[in-house]
């Protein structure tokens, strides 16, 4: 993975790096490849108004380039920074006024920084490419004479091990994806627009709307079955009273003939429904079936204002934003999405004929045509006793009681037989009749018993004659009053069991089924369609999204950091990955397959390292995987690389030596007295060694922060939401092919620049085009503190905290006035603490506050004695 600054694939904003080395491309065609090189460059697109260029070359080339240098300015005025390399018999620096202050400068290394050893540059050169930095190393430099210094550095640098970086990665990409998920029966909440194609309501607009006018066909017969209804209520109404069983109502009132015409007039009302639904069955009526809908009297109304074809898709998108927008993983989204899809996908009203048969079918119209017996009187033995107690009553009177007592209880079977010939489940012609059951039989029989019985009793007691006839009236009224209750009763319970007002429940059900399907079959049917097409589309580009990221989550980059030892907080070593290629370190290739691999490469003062020795005595004690230098060691007012009393941050100049490699392209030499590892593979085949980190870059690796899975899975979703908001166009214009355009490539982009990010400063910095607003910082991110980073931008301007890049025997070239220009850069993401506290009070203004990256630290730039630096103003010989 490319994840540094290359001229293929350069940080948005950073300075363009130019490679103009006789070593980065064939010796024969030094001139055209470099000049290819600076046309690549120019090409390479920079904001507006900023033209960065940071341009490595060999130091002895400098005024042989002069005409390259020019043509960097061709479009316009440009910024240049170059890193001049040089070699350690080198004396004088020639270079052109080209890159004179105010719009360039040079920075000579004369240090090592050639063949195996120019894998150090790389964290120099991500450093110097911020453009914040490159802007006050160039600003620096235009006050120094002849704008030309040798940079003394020391970096700092914050970073996650590769197992929290492959870690957080993967647990990212889990999070993003999630496991394979079942349709779910619910779908929770929707917006508004899409929950009217849910719930099968109506819009308020279409309350009052006539779907069966009067004068078509279903219309009138929906009015003859409510006027049928309306008669049968009233018929029952007028039979259950007195009237009923006394008057003339009950005589000629026909409920059993009104009961029939009723069910006659709902099976064609039913018929007609049914065929209504029938032929309009498709799950998207065409213009005949709506014409069809007309001559069977269902009208149609316009499209209500609260659902539109053109509000579904902005509703859907909505939706979806707002699960992403909960962190659900894209395929729980997809999930529900998909069953978003099948709720709202229009089956045709022609589905709707079970759901009308379960209304009103075969059972229903049966029951309503069934004819019911008609029961009155209660119990029998009880309504013997009753009539036998009443008599007795009125057979009190004495002497009269021999016949007043008697016809009491025939008073009660009378009743009883005129309920039975007045039974509202009988029509007047005798043609319908459920038959009937009255108790007139038992009345009769404990009427007369009764009867005699209490006239008995009157003649043996010789009651006086007021008594017997109170008595009697008594027993009158009571059988009177009894009949009526009977016949009211009887009346409603055959009522019930008939149940007609059950017609009117029916054929409410059968509108609201019918209006049901004309809103959401007829009327919504391309709304639905859009809807559901729409969702299942959103959902299979979820689905492609989440298969996508899966796909890519086996397939992690070689780490960059492969050169140095990984030392967590806790002070403990990571081996970082070993490759075994047998060529050499080169540039170029590390360009070619993204892998820059151990850009550590070597000290900088020129001699092997000891990989993995503590950096000096930091205040804090913490563990640090700088190493010093086992070459010479500089003596000096300036130069001292003597452990400096309080916070040090140089290592051992008299470290043991220990394995290097420089590269991730080649295995390097052992230096004298290194002991190959244990149970490594003969010379031939072995794998390249660890390399150190340069002496003056100390490295801090972290196991990864509690934000840091977090931030990186919210990029992955936000970006997944942009992707997504390139498809809304064509999932509004056509929903049914939107969902197989294939996302790999800009998915695999975005993948891509989350994990460069990831790379490149533990992803501290934003997606592009992104504020920062309250992302976490790098203490958050790496789980390491930049405590160390505090104390070292705040200390003093000590020249023994920084290691200059050149020899000892490069000492007598520096000048010896104090003139040397301080540049302290910190990335912004370091603000703050492990506690979250701003640990950035006592720091001085001249801080330079980077947007991205993991390096901190100090450059120093020493200048050179004036016969040091030559300016040639032409070519001798004519241009390069």
């Amino acid at each position: 993975m490319k994840n540094r600054t290359t001229l293929d694939q350069p940080v948005p904003g950073h300075a363009v790096l130019v490679d103009l080395r006789a070593g980065a491309y064939a010796p024969r065609h030094a001139d055209a490849d470099a000049e290819a090189a600076v046309h690549r460059a120019l090409d390479t697109p920079q904001p507006d108004g900023e033209r960065r260029f940071l341009v490595v070359d060999d130091a002895d080339r400098l005024v042989a380039h002069q005409l390259l240098y020019e043509r960097l300015s061709s479009y316009g005025p440009a910024q240049i920074v170059c890193l001049a390399i040089g070699a350690p018999g080198e004396r004088t620096l020639r270079r052109s006024l080209t890159l004179g202050p105010p719009a360039a400068g040079v920075l000579w290394l004369l240090d090592d920084f050639r063949g195996a050893g120019a894998g150090a540059l790389r964290p120099l050169v991500d450093v110097l490419a911020t453009p914040e930095v490159f802007d006050a190393v160039l600003g620096r430099l235009g006050r120094i004479v002849y704008g030309v210094a040798v940079p003394s550095v020391r970096v700092l640098e914050h970073d996650l091990t590769d197992e929290a970086r492959e870690r957080a990665w993967r647990q990212a990409l889990e999070t993003l994806t999630g496991p394979d998920v079942p349709t779910p029966a619910s779908i929770g909440q929707v917006p508004g627009e899409l929950a009217l194609l849910l719930d099968e309501s109506v819009p308020r607009s279409l309350a009052g709307h006539a779907w069966l006018p009067g004068n078509g066909r279903a219309g009138s017969q929906l009015s003859a079955c409510e006027d049928a209804l309306d008669e049968v209520i009233e018929d029952h109404a007028r039979v259950r009273g007195p009237a009923g069983l006394f008057g003339p109502a009950g005589r000629d009132t026909d409920l059993p003939g009104g009961i029939e015409h009723l069910g006659q007039a709902l099976a064609r009302f039913r018929t007609t429904v049914a065929d209504t639904f029938a032929i309009a069955g498709s799950t998207r009526p065409t213009v005949e079936e709506r014409g069809l809908l007309r001559d069977r009297g269902v009208q149609l109304p316009e499209m209500p204002r609260e659902i539109t074809r053109t509000g579904i898709v902005p509703a859907l998108r909505d939706h979806t934003h707002e699960l992403i927008g909960r962190r659900l993983p894209l395929r729980s989204v997809a999930a529900r999405l998909t069953a978003l899809a099948a709720r709202t996908a229009p089956a045709g009203s022609a589905a709707r004929l079970a759901r009308l048969d379960a209304i009103c079918g075969p059972v229903q119209m049966d029951r309503l045509t069934a004819q019911y017996p008609f029961l009155a009187g209660g119990s029998r033995p009880l309504a013997a006793l009753v009539t036998g107690v009443l008599a007795a009553l009125g057979g009190l009177w004495a002497g009269a009681g021999w016949v007043l007592g008697p016809a009491v209880g025939v008073l009660a079977a009378s009743l009883a037989l005129l309920m039975l010939r007045r039974r509202p489940n009988r029509s007047p012609d005798g043609r319908l009749d459920g038959g009937a059951s009255t108790g007139s039989g038992p009345r009769l029989f404990g009427g007369l018993v009764g009867g005699l019985a209490g006239a008995g009793a009157g003649s043996y007691l010789a009651l006086p004659l007021w008594v017997g006839a109170l008595a009697f009236a008594l027993a009158v009224t009571v059988v009177l009053l009894l009949a009526l209750r009977d016949w009211t009763r009887g009346v409603d319970d055959w009522w019930d069991r008939a149940d007609p007002e059950g017609a009117g429940r029916i054929l409410k059900e059968i509108q609201a089924l019918l209006v049901t399907t004309a809103v959401h079959d007829w009327l919504f049917a391309d709304v639905r369609h859009h809807c559901s097409d729409g969702a299942g589309a959103v959902a299979r580009l979820l689905k492609g999204l989440a298969a996508t990221a899966e796909a890519s989550g086996g397939q992690a980059d070689p780490s960059p950091y492969a050169g140095a030892p990984r030392t967590r907080e806790a002070g403990g070593t990571v081996p970082p990955p070993r490759r075994a290629e047998q060529n050499g370190w080169d540039w170029d290739d590390a360009d070619d397959d993204g892998d820059y691999g151990s850009w550590a490469g070597g000290s900088p003062a020129g001699g092997a390292s000891a990989a993995g020795t503590p950096a000096g005595g930091g205040a804090s004690g913490e563990s640090w995987a700088g190493t010093g230098s086992s070459g010479d060691t500089w003596s000096g007012p300036m130069w001292s690389d003597d452990t400096a009393t309080g916070d040090t941050w140089s290592g051992d100049t008299r470290a043991a030596p220990g394995p290097r490699a420089p590269g991730p392209h080649g295995p390097g030499p052992h230096p004298a007295g290194a002991t190959p590892r244990r149970g490594a593979p003969a010379p031939a085949a072995q794998a390249p060694a660890e390399a150190p980190a340069p002496k003056w870059l100390e490295r801090r690796y972290g196991d990864g922060g509690p934000a840091l899975v977090d931030t990186l899975s919210g990029d992955l979703f936000d970006g997944v939401v942009a992707l997504l908001d390139t498809c809304w166009a064509g999932i509004e214009r056509d929903p049914g092919n939107a969902g197989r355009v294939p996302l790999d490539e800009p998915m695999n982009a975005l993948l891509d620049e989350t994990r460069t990010r990831l790379e490149r400063d533990a992803a501290a910095s934003p997606p592009p085009g992104r504020e920062r607003g309250d992302r976490p910082d790098a203490a958050r991110l790496t789980g390491v503190s930049p405590d160390a980073v505090a104390r070292l931008i705040a200390a003093d301007d000590d020249p023994r905290l920084t290691v200059p890049l050149c020899g000892p025997e490069h000492l007598r070239l520096l000048s010896h006035e104090r003139t040397a220009r301080r540049v302290r850069f910190v990335p912004e993401t370091m603000r703050r603490g492990a506690t979250g506290d701003d640990i950035w009070w006592g720091a001085v203004e001249d801080v330079v506050w980077t947007d991205s990256g993991r390096h901190a630290g100090v450059l120093r730039l020493v200048p050179l004695r004036k016969d040091v630096v030559r300016t040639v103003r032409e070519e001798e010989g004519g241009a390069p």
